[in-house]
């Protein structure tokens, strides 16, 4: 019986795309060749290579018109990430489309990024790094670089799924007060000790660092704009390891150049890879290049996740376990 054919869209580790060749007709990308962000080049290869699945990932172009017009015989995206923002996912259901993705094995290791990220803010490691760097740095003194410390700091975790507690429980060990914003107040259990906030308001008044991990889309777009922006304390910090697309550059950039916000950390930009040209100026922002699940154990994992939601549908016939639309 011939393998069912799966279209990769991007490199993958070594040892994830070893066991999709010996499982499936894999074709692979290995250059790494970013023509999955053009939506017509991913129907293009589809057709011609008679996919029934396609291993997608973050940033492909899966919108409606892509999914539209991708050939009857493709069952199966499943998706190298939790977020699923990428995928337009009613046309997905629309075409009888399966869409599966990676959940459970990345919060940590996105915790760890958030909690870098909140480090390097409060302390100025990325302005330290790059005066060294620069050949500028002429020895300690006694007021050189001086951050502020995250004990005994009010973090404000923004969406308190399994990534948000992640870090709430890393920022416990730093002495912080942990207070949360969800959709819903989650169990005590889960809670551990945090503190709801049933109210914008009264959730960025009461902390001195906001930690985002809401999912992008139409209902997020801009949430922190800078109306919420004026409502936090002063000399607030800011963390973004969600989505791009919740904060508002303009704003945040304004507000950190006004030093309303002290200073900001983020992994994730509106419209990446491009990140606004207002950052790149700004000493009081570090910035990384989308790093959150970038750990060798995280992706392995991610990538078994991909081959169990693949091999079920199409080898096993049976549901993919982590589908997601």
């Amino acid at each position: 019986m011939a393998k069912p054919v799966i279209l990769v869209t991007r490199k993958l580790p070594e040892d994830v795309e070893a066991r999709l060749a010996s499982l499936f007709d894999a074709r692979l990308n290995t250059a790494d060749e970013p023509w999955s962000r053009d939506g017509a080049e991913i129907v293009r290869r589809t057709v011609e290579t008679g996919a029934a699945g396609i291993l997608c990932a973050a940033g492909d172009a899966l919108d409606a018109r892509t999914i539209g017009a991708l050939p009857e015989g493709l069952r199966i995206l499943a998706t190298f990430s939790v977020g699923t923002d990428h995928i337009d996912l009613d046309a997905a259901r629309a075409r009888g489309i399966a869409v599966a993705n990676t959940p459970e094995v990345l919060s940590f290791a996105t915790a760890e990024i958030a909690f870098t990220l909140m480090l390097m803010a409060a302390r100025r490691a990325g302005e330290g790094e790059r005066l060294v760097r620069a050949g500028a740095w002429t020895g300690w003194a006694p007021t050189q670089l001086m951050g502020v410390t995250l004990e005994g700091k009010a973090l404000g975790v923004l969406g308190f799924g399994r990534i948000g507690r992640e870090l709430a429980a890393m920022a416990r060990g730093m002495r912080m007060e942990i207070h949360y914003r969800n959709r819903s107040r989650v169990a005590p259990e889960l809670e551990q000790g945090a503190i709801f906030h049933d109210s914008d308001d009264g959730f960025l008044a009461a902390i001195d660092v906001l930690s985002m991990h809401i999912p992008g889309g139409a209902a997020t777009r801009h949430w922190l704009n800078a109306e919420r922006l004026a409502k936090m304390r002063r000399g607030a910090l800011v963390v973004n390891t969600g989505r791009g697309t919740t904060v508002d550059d303009e704003a945040l950039i304004a507000a950190l150049r006004s030093g309303r916000i002290r200073a900001a950390g983020l992994d994730v930009y509106d419209g990446e890879p491009k990140v606004h040209p207002g950052y790149l100026a700004l000493e009081n922002v570090a910035l990384l290049p989308h790093l959150g699940s970038a750990t060798i154990e995280t992706r392995d994992a991610m990538g078994a996740r991909c081959i169990e939601n693949l091999a079920a549908l199409l080898i096993d016939g049976r549901e993919p376990p982590y589908r997601a639309a």
